[in-house]
């Protein structure tokens, strides 16, 4: 070949790699091109958070005090892909005009990526079109309230627990396979809370809904159910359904017990808390309840060598070493967390509020180590709902006593 050709050839396979080199080159950085939203960015993840820690509802405190101490954990073993958890955490006190208020704080002046596990339904719902308009996600926000698994209408909403109109139709297929004939009388709180698992418990009972000989309900800023329940025995029912938050219900199991009043006691698993509820109540007084599950009971010693609570006992020996491990809200506020860290980290570099709910809709079967056995977390686009299944129990001696299969009840169907 020519001196002249060689030269070309050269020229021309050295241009070629050039060129090769400038398209990798200007790849990489689309490649490893990372998006944030308000609220992340290399070093960080900031979450917001409304707990009411005064007020009516503050038994759910120790919720909040959990998600933090779990966050400090993700924080020390690294974070989330190398990001460090800013967990922003206000006091609503259960008011629904101050959780629009602590609400506004968070989106406008703490610009936080997300709202996480803000608590009940009444301020859920006194901020959810707000977030909605805003298009922050409300994610795993702790009610069971229908409304907040609606993608249609609010596609920046999930809840997290099993929905309260499903808790009502077990509780009524348990009724009708044990009590055909009964009587039943029902105390519920005066909110979304109530009416969504009284809605449940008649769609359940059918035909047999006229079984509900009383039904009374009450305000959250009411100082005790004692007149209630003096009411509803005074009705000569023999099933009794409670559907009501700490304060109210140890109130009722206490004022049921001083009366002689021995119904079927059903009692809404909000509630359910032997640490915050059936103590201060009286375990002599709870004898017999009946609820739903779908967590582990970190007190039962039938967890004694499951992996997932070996962890958490261990996370709670190094982070919340003093919390009542017998207060089923410790559990709940674990579990959210871990789920929440699920999500944060598929999500990887596109921080986005988009792309959060994106992988929060697409959970499948996704087991947090604190869910009972057969029991797991599955979303969709169509389905923000993540937890649709439930077990019942038996309150009995100083725990509470499985029974039963785990019952399913997808609301789609």
């Amino acid at each position: 070949m020519p001196f002249p050709a060689l030269r070309h050839a050269r020229c021309a396979a050295l241009l070629a790699a050039l060129s090769c080199l400038a398209v990798v080159t200007s790849a990489a950085p689309a490649l490893a091109q990372k998006a944030y939203d308000p609220g992340a960015s290399d070093s960080t993840i900031r979450i917001g958070n409304l707990m009411p820690y005064s007020g009516p509802a503050s038994a759910y405190a120790i919720v909040g005090r959990i998600e933090q101490a779990y966050f400090r954990m993700v924080n020390d073993q690294g974070g989330i892909n190398g990001r460090k958890i800013e967990f922003v955490s206000y006091d609503d006190a259960y008011s629904p005009a101050k959780a629009v208020e602590q609400t506004r704080r968070l989106v406008e002046s703490d610009e936080v990526l997300l709202v996480f596990s803000p608590m009940g339904t009444p301020s859920n719902a006194a901020i959810q079109k707000y977030l909605n308009a805003k298009g922050v996600p409300q994610l795993f926000a702790a009610t069971g309230a229908t409304r907040f698994g609606d993608p249609k209408a609010f596609p920046w909403t999930m809840g997290w627990q099993p929905p309260y109109q499903v808790e009502g139709r077990v509780y009524a297929k348990y009724i009708l396979a044990t009590r055909p004939d009964a009587r039943i009388a029902v105390l519920y709180q005066n909110d979304d809370l109530g009416r969504d698992l009284l809605k449940g418990l008649k769609d359940g009972l059918g035909e047999r809904a006229s079984r509900i000989v009383a039904e009374e309900s009450y305000e959250v800023a009411e100082p005790s159910a004692d007149n209630h329940i003096a009411r509803l025995k005074a009705s000569g029912a023999d099933v009794f359904v409670s559907i009501t938050t700490p304060k109210f219900a140890a109130q009722s199991i206490r004022k049921a017990a001083e009366l002689a009043w021995r119904p079927l006691y059903i009692q809404a698993l909000v509630s359910a808390s032997i640490g915050a509820v059936l103590r201060p109540a009286g375990l002599d007084n709870a004898q017999g309840l009946v609820s739903a599950a779908y967590n582990k009971d970190a007190a039962d010693p039938q967890w004694a060598d499951d992996p997932g609570m070996a962890r958490f006992h261990s996370f709670l020996d190094a982070y919340a070493p003093d919390v009542n491990r017998g207060d089923n809200s410790v559990v709940y506020g674990y579990g959210a967390a871990q789920c929440l860290v699920e999500v944060l980290r598929r999500a990887g570099d596109t921080l986005t509020r988009a792309n959060v709910m994106r992988e929060a809709a697409g959970l499948k079967g996704y087991t947090p180590d604190t869910l009972l056995p057969g029991i797991g977390i599955t979303t969709a686009p169509d389905d923000f709902h993540p937890i649709e299944q439930l077990r019942l129990m038996r309150f009995e001696g100083d725990h509470w006593h499985l029974f039963g299969p785990v019952i399913d009840g997808d609301l789609r169907n």
